[in-house]
């Protein structure tokens, strides 16, 4: 880096796969630009002072309802191309729980509404890389 440049914003983020033993997955229609409409996992900024792991739990709680011990989560991995969200540069980390068939949700936050998908039917698109994320999840 020159004298001259400014050193790029990264954002910190943390997104869940939150899947049922009998082959679902929980999404959240964003209520927010960009992909207002298109379906999600729940996720979202890391707060300060906070870890990915529990600004996953915390963001899988608000936008869903669902509660998951920061514990129960395991890492998928880390998706960090500058390209991944046109607000800018966004670096995740995602991780995956697994959660009762029965788990009842309820949308909130920046969630439009939630719902379970099974992964044999899912929507046609979800925002940003989140097929990726999904993909390595249920591959690994």
């Amino acid at each position: 880096m020159t004298d001259t440049e400014t050193p790029e914003a990264i954002r910190y983020t943390a997104d869940v796969v939150a899947l049922t033993p009998d082959g679902s997955v929980l999404l959240i229609e964003r209520d927010w630009p960009p992909y207002e409409g298109t379906w999600a996992l729940p996720g979202g900024h890391v707060d300060s002072g906070e870890t990915s792991r529990a600004a996953a739990a915390r963001e899988l709680e608000e936008e869903t309802g669902v509660r998951v011990a920061p514990g129960d989560l395991r890492p998928i991995g880390v998706w960090d191309a500058p390209d991944r969200d046109p607000r800018g540069r966004y670096v995740t980390v995602a991780f995956a729980a697994v959660v009762p068939a029965s788990t009842r949700i309820i949308a909130g936050d920046d969630a439009r509404t939630a719902r379970w998908w099974p992964l044999s039917n899912l929507p046609e698109r979800l925002a940003f890389d989140h097929a990726d994320i999904l993909r390595a999840a249920t591959t690994s």
